[in-house]
């Protein structure tokens, strides 16, 4: 299974931005490809008319991320589950090295998750399902079935851009129980985090996670490899 091959971005150490692990120094495997358009979307590079910058085998993966010293992996994109067969050997492999304490996969809400939650046996792998809101355009792309495969170490993740985002937001998680920890992200360009906070006091959302990404406040949002 190692020298499957598998089209990529890039492999890089930085910290966690976000999540319940933000500020953890990881190592970010960064998959080529995505299913999704979304308007906001911060990583058009990773999916075409762009071009994946190289194709590794898992055993090539597996050596870069052996080269870094962090416990946590992140496994991204694009959206990382696209190659079905492909993606559940890496997330096996990532998993089955002695370095990882945990490893979370970042997936876009498109992608049937029940394939890998019942597959991958390992403890240390999480997913964090980033449901798209009207604004992102690709709401009707979202399988709800997945909401009750999430379990309490995996986290929901819904980025805000607008009010009417939010209301959406809102009324799935009313209409649809699940057992991950539920997400705010606000798009800083149309929802001032500010004002995301005062929303969610007002709403009275004690169980939802307000969700700043840390490497847009260290770094240039527009900067890779970070």
């Amino acid at each position: 299974m190692r020298d499957i091959r598998i089209p990529m971005v890039e492999i890089f150490e930085t910290v966690e931005g976000e999540g319940t692990r933000a500020g953890f120094p990881t190592v970010f495997v960064r998959l080529f490809g995505c299913n999704l358009r979304c308007t906001w979307c911060d990583t058009k590079y990773s999916y075409p008319p762009a071009e994946a910058e190289n194709v590794m085998t898992i055993a090539e993966i597996l050596s870069k991320v052996s080269t870094f010293r962090s416990r946590h992996i992140c496994l991204t994109g694009g959206e990382p589950l696209l190659y079905g067969e492909k993606s559940l050997a890496l997330a096996e492999a990532l998993a089955g090295l002695e370095q990882v304490d945990d490893l979370h996969i970042e997936t876009n809400g498109a992608i049937d998750l029940a394939p890998f939650i019942t597959r991958i046996a390992s403890p240390k792998v999480r997913y964090i399902m980033d449901f798209k809101l009207p604004d992102s355009g690709e709401t009707e792309q979202m399988i709800m079935s997945n909401f009750g495969l999430l379990r309490e170490q995996d986290e929901l993740k819904f980025v805000i851009g607008s009010e009417v985002d939010f209301r959406a937001a809102v009324e799935v998680l009313a209409q649809h129980p699940t057992k991950a920890l539920p997400m705010f992200s606000p798009v800083w360009e149309t929802m001032p985090p500010r004002k995301l906070v005062e929303l969610m006091l007002e709403a009275g959302l004690s169980n939802v996670k307000l969700n700043m990404q840390l490497h847009k406040i260290i770094w240039d949002p527009a900067l890779r490899g970070v």
